[in-house]
């Protein structure tokens, strides 16, 4: 029993992979043996987490910003440790994906085609995923920033709607492009600090005046390159504008379950990368600089929200939305960099509630994209079509189908009572005191959010019943409401006692900022 309470960190881990591993034994005809396997198999990690979240302590101890840690020697020759922990805003990240993992392959049963194939890349995903979050060790970090790359690329490669290979190619172009400079940075702050444990950098990187190693660049040039790969990494994740385009094709030819994961988790790993690494090693940087990524978030929530409203294709449409926003967890991020190193209690109260938000829009937005883009899937399996102009008055034909949508589009649009509203309330809160333009700028954005969202439900669900669907639609199954229930009731949770989840983020947003 102590052993497995000592490594919980590892079993949330590599369960899925030993899982994958023990699939490859099952036979492939077995489909229904493969989903469910696949199902109980990616529980385990979320069961895990339940646990990890209840031994969980959101008051840190001074000097130990993470708890459940592991660390053991991994490649000794270059200060590389196999190094776990988890924080106010690396668990609620580890929640998101082990709860939205296993309703993702349960959205999956409806896949016919190499069904162990599918499954045995999902749990492979779910790792790489995990493992962004989980690390503590640079050169660790990025090992599963490129495990979770590969299975994406498959899964929208192979199971993809008419243009797949084209979206694939373009999400594994745009994503290797910025891992190549990612790679690069660890790699010189790995040699100029002589390790690449994030709690040594923590210590020794921001304040470094002499390399460890000298490598022919001044400090200043050295650091100068590391947080323009950095940046551009994570901005390309997230994705900021204008390196967002990759992600409206990934997300419309993906399968469903696939563009749940894309913007339920996928996404966010950019946002953390700024949090967890930019804005500590960084902070002077990141504060000089902090009015460009403003600016690159405000574009974000408004060209997104604009981008969003002139699309007939319900799922590019919603899409588009997170481009719109995840331009807020930005907008957050910024503030807050702007704020770094200020000793004014006002000043570092702004700071903490910026921070707050956009960790809390980064959760929000995952249960309630992830939603969206079911409902989108469920409408296609039975359609076959995602043209807006195509419905209309679907809600006589299929009323629970509705009122599941419009509970879950208002949770996007922000409607206050549901989740969305309180991270983005935050995050404009946070921002307005120092990046006030800014901040009225995405109002703009968040005006055309209502008008996309609505301009959806009208032609989905109201109006004049299009005849060919008249005795042609069923409506939601037991299996599809068994998906969509736990993230409705998270987002209704939220929206009336967001205190459980901020309590544990704004701790640790006080302790490391």
């Amino acid at each position: 029993m102590e052993l497995i309470t000592n490594h919980l960190l590892s079993l949330i881990l590599f369960t899925p992979t030993v899982a994958a591993l023990v699939m490859l034994l099952l036979p492939k005809d077995k489909t229904t043996l493969l989903r469910n396997f696949a199902l109980v198999a990616s529980l385990i990690p979320f069961v895990l987490t339940l646990v990890v979240w209840a031994g969980f302590d959101p008051q840190p101890s001074p000097g130990v910003p993470f708890q459940f840690v592991e660390k053991a020697e991994w490649y000794s020759a270059i200060r590389s440790s196999y190094h776990l922990g988890v924080d106010g805003i690396s668990l609620p990240m580890v929640l998101l994906t082990t709860l939205l993992t296993p309703l993702a392959i349960l959205a999956s049963y409806s896949i016919e085609e190499r069904v162990k194939s599918y499954m045995i890349l999902f749990l492979l995903l779910e790792t790489g995923m995990l493992g962004v979050f989980l690390a503590l060790d640079l050169l660790l970090f990025f090992v599963f920033w490129e495990v979770g790359l590969v299975p994406m690329y498959f899964l929208i490669a192979q199971w993809g709607s008419k243009n797949r290979n084209y979206a694939a190619l373009k999400f594994v172009l745009y994503t290797m492009g910025g891992s190549l400079g990612l790679l690069l940075a660890i790699q010189l702050m790995g040699v100029a600090v002589g390790s690449f444990d994030l709690l040594e950098l923590y210590q020794r990187w921001p304040g470094l005046n002499e390399l460890s190693i000298p490598i022919g660049l001044p400090v200043a040039t050295v650091k100068a390159i590391a947080f323009w790969a950095f940046v551009v990494a994570f901005a390309i994740k997230v994705p900021v504008w204008p390196f967002h385009t990759w992600l409206p094709d990934a997300h419309t030819e993906a399968p469903t379950a696939g563009s749940m994961i894309l913007a339920g988790v996928l996404l966010k790993l950019g946002a953390y990368g700024f949090l967890r690494l930019v804005l500590p090693l960084f902070p002077a940087e990141s504060q000089q600089y902090a009015g460009a990524l403003a600016l690159l978030g405000v574009a974000a929530i408004i060209f997104g929200a604009l981008g969003a409203w002139a699309q007939n294709d319900f799922k590019r449409l919603i899409a588009y939305s997170s481009i719109n926003h995840m331009g807020f967890v930005v907008l957050g991020i910024a503030a807050a960099a702007a704020l770094l190193n200020t000793s004014s209690p006002v000043a570092l109260l702004d700071k903490n509630i910026a921070l707050n938000g956009a960790v809390l829009q980064m959760f929000n937005h995952g249960l309630s994209a992830a939603g969206m883009f079911f409902l989108v899937g469920v409408l296609y399996e039975r359609t076959h079509t995602r043209d807006l102009n195509d419905f209309g008055g679907l809600f006589a034909v299929v009323p629970v189908y509705g009122g599941v949508l419009i509970f879950t589009a208002m949770a996007s649009l922000g409607l206050p009572g549901l989740n969305g509203f309180i991270s983005e309330f935050l995050v404009v809160r946070g921002a307005w005191p120092v990046m006030t333009l800014a901040t009225a700028l995405s109002m703009i954005g968040l005006f055309f959010t209502g008008a996309y969202i609505l301009k959806a439900l009208k032609m989905v669900l109201h109006g004049p019943l299009n005849a060919r669907w008249l005795g042609h639609l069923t409506d939601m199954t037991r299996r599809e409401m068994m998906v969509i229930a736990p993230l409705m009731i998270l987002m209704l949770i939220l929206g009336v006692w967001p205190a459980w989840l901020l309590d544990v983020i704004n701790r640790a947003v006080a302790f490391l900022f």
